[in-house]
């Protein structure tokens, strides 16, 4: 980096979900020839930094308006600040500034504001922070109940990690507990992030209820931004330029969906020195992890280290359906189709999906080889003798409370049809959705068949038994299924059938994803 130098006091502000730093200027004669403002944006810096180096935690003992002492935030500057016009040590300022010819300011992406500030503070240089609009708040849970032992141990070591991090419990243990306790301790004016609009109204009832305060909407066709404030991951994405400054805590729920790019994009321009992840599967298919968007897995327990004391104790059945010998010719004669199409055009699954959906649009060899495709898989996914077992399964449960998965809504209509149960797909209405599970809580129905839109974020706590029909092979996708039905409440055992094809790739997919500690 190019040495700087002070030209006029520092002063720091939030721009655009970039810091902007004005006071400093490259050494006179070696400033960079052509780079234009912002030379990379906040989503390209390469310095987005780890919890180890964010701000420090501070007890929930003190104050709502205390900082703590590497708390970001004020003016800086001290004993040792450099003299106007000296070079400054490059090590002032994070890897990932930038200079900006046009407006000659150095920028940083927002969330590295933590950063830029501790190493100003640490050697005494003075500066302005004009960047922070998140405020101090005197928060009190209005009930107070004793955290579980893994609850407190989970808060604990969030915040030795300078409260940065993610916290991974399973479904059903308390994550949205831990978050208010987060809240509580930290004491800032906080954002809570989540994927779905049921999850929206879920942290607003639960935030409402926890502290007694207004609570902001922003998303689902509500625009009110408050000091606590639940927003979807789309409208994060759409508004952190304007309200990156707004937050000093951000907590990602199912956190497993933020490395994603734009939503990534979304918490690169957002200066919360506190940030909190939550979920129950952190790990992803493309590797991508957490470090520079939130802070390392601080705390994890396995539904295995819960079960039976704090969540429900349960069984896991695979049953093996096999096909008839109609059903099985027809399945080898289209598989044998389709597997002939990839080994003439050298594809292999599933890296060559991409692949196999373009050549099969450009010939009617490809046409053909797709269509065989979704016979073969139609065969394995719901087969008729699949839809026999589910009918014994719903007799012998039908006291229960029953969740149906399918890995397609076509199957989820053919079912509730054929059962007469309430069917939630993404095609369902708020409203609906929302009376079908009210009823299923209370009793009124006893079953429900779904695809994939009840995985996550969905809170159905008198569920015992779910009945796996069909779905991906997603370690993250079978987990979030059993997890709907371990709720704890007495004398509670709760059971997972998964019905399998016999003879069919469906029970390759399904020991991929087994491949989860819960299900050993």
């Amino acid at each position: 980096m190019t040495e700087p130098v002070r030209t006029a006091p520092i002063v720091l502000t939030f721009q655009g979900g970039t810091l902007r730093v004005e006071g400093i200027a490259p050494r006179p004669g070696l400033a960079p020839a052509a780079e234009g403002p912002g030379a990379r944006s906040a989503a390209e810096g390469p310095g987005a930094r780890s919890a180890a180096e964010g701000p420090g935690a501070r007890s929930a003992a003190e104050g709502p308006g205390a900082r703590s002492a590497d708390e970001p935030g004020g003016d800086g500057g001290g004993p040792g600040a450099s003299v106007d016009g000296e070079p400054l040590d490059p090590a002032c300022l994070p890897a990932s500034c930038r200079w900006d010819a046009r407006e000659r300011v150095y920028r940083a992406p927002a969330i590295d504001y933590a950063e830029l500030v501790l190493r100003l503070r640490a050697r005494g240089v003075p500066f302005t922070d004009s960047a922070r609009r998140y405020e101090a708040l005197p928060l009190a849970p209005l009930a107070k109940h004793d955290p579980f032992p893994y609850q407190r141990e989970a808060l604990e070591a969030w915040a030795a990690r300078r409260s940065r991090g993610v916290v991974v419990l399973p479904t059903g243990a308390g994550k949205t507990f831990v978050a208010t306790l987060a809240i509580a301790a930290r004491q800032r004016s906080t954002l809570v992030v989540v994927p779905t609009l049921d999850l929206l109204n879920q942290w607003y009832d639960g935030l409402s209820a926890a502290f007694g305060v207004p609570i902001g909407l922003l998303g689902g066709g509500y625009n009110d931004v408050l000091d606590l404030t639940v927003t979807t991951y789309d409208s994060a994405h759409l508004h952190m330029d304007r309200l990156g400054a707004r937050f000093g805590l951000v907590i990602f729920d199912e956190c497993h969906h933020l490395p994603s790019p734009s939503y990534a994009l979304a918490a690169k321009m957002c200066l919360a020195p506190f940030r909190l992840g939550l979920t129950a599967t952190p790990e992803r298919a493309d590797g991508r992890g957490y470090e520079e968007l939130i802070g390392p897995i601080v705390f994890r327990r396995e539904i295995t280290e819960l079960s039976g004391q704090y969540l429900a104790a349960y069984d896991v059945v695979r049953l093996e359906v096999p096909l008839s010998e109609g059903e099985r010719a027809a399945y080898e004669a289209a598989r044998a189709v389709y597997i002939g199409f990839l080994r003439a055009n050298g594809i292999r699954m599933p890296e060559g999906w991409g692949q196999f959906i373009l050549l099969s649009s450009q010939s009617d060899a490809g046409r053909r080889a797709f269509e065989a495709y979704r016979r073969q898989r139609s065969l394995a996914l719901c087969a008729p003798g699949k839809i026999d077992v589910l009918a014994r399964l719903l007799h012998a449960h039908r006291a229960d409370r029953t969740l149906v998965f399918t890995e397609d809504n076509a199957t989820v209509y053919q079912i509730s049809r054929q059962f007469l149960l309430p069917a939630i797909t993404h095609q369902t209405k708020v409203k609906e959705r929302s009376a079908i599970l009210e009823a299923f809580n209370r009793g009124t129905l006893s079953a429900v068949v779904t695809s994939k839109v009840l995985n996550e974020g969905v809170n159905v706590p008198e569920a015992n038994v779910a009945i796996v029909l069909s779905g991906s092979g997603s370690v993250r996708e079978h987990v979030q299924r059993l997890g709907r039905i371990l709720r704890r409440s007495e004398n509670k055992t709760a059971i997972l059938y998964e019905l399998v094809a016999l003879g069919t790739s469906e029970q390759r997919v399904s020991d991929k994803r087994r491949e989860h500690v819960a299900y050993q």
